[in-house]
């Protein structure tokens, strides 16, 4: 049996990045997942820091090693807070929501704020 060479194939994803953000489609889809990607790194960083497998972070949250992975990925899944919340508590953080007003919006008179509050 002849033997097999392994040659992998090198990705600089950096480099990538930057050539593909000059597509303008890219970039609006990119920029449109920007929030996922923040949240995904800051769970991997705190599971690493805590130094958990998927394995034990899905004991720790009652779930299944799956599931731990679909959560750590970006796509159609949207996990509630009582998930985020228990992988929080597993992985030794808090969880932590924010409101923050966008700078470019004006301030609404009482009344439009009455408006919309209606309905």
């Amino acid at each position: 049996m002849p033997e097999l060479k392994y040659q992998p194939v090198i990705h600089e994803h950096e480099a990538f990045l930057k050539r593909a953000l000059k597509r303008r489609e890219f970039k609006k889809a990119y920029e449109a997942l920007d929030e996922e990607y923040k949240l995904i790194r800051q769970m991997l960083e705190a599971r690493s820091r805590s130094g958990l497998t998927q394995e034990a972070v899905a004991e720790l949250m009652g779930t299944t090693k799956s599931a731990v992975s679909r959560l750590e990925s970006i796509g159609k899944h949207s996990p509630s807070l009582t998930t985020l919340k228990k992988y929080a508590k597993a992985v030794g953080c808090s969880l932590e929501i924010k409101l923050i007003p966008n700078s470019h919006l004006v301030n609404h008179s009482p009344a439009l704020a009455k408006e919309l509050h209606a309905g």
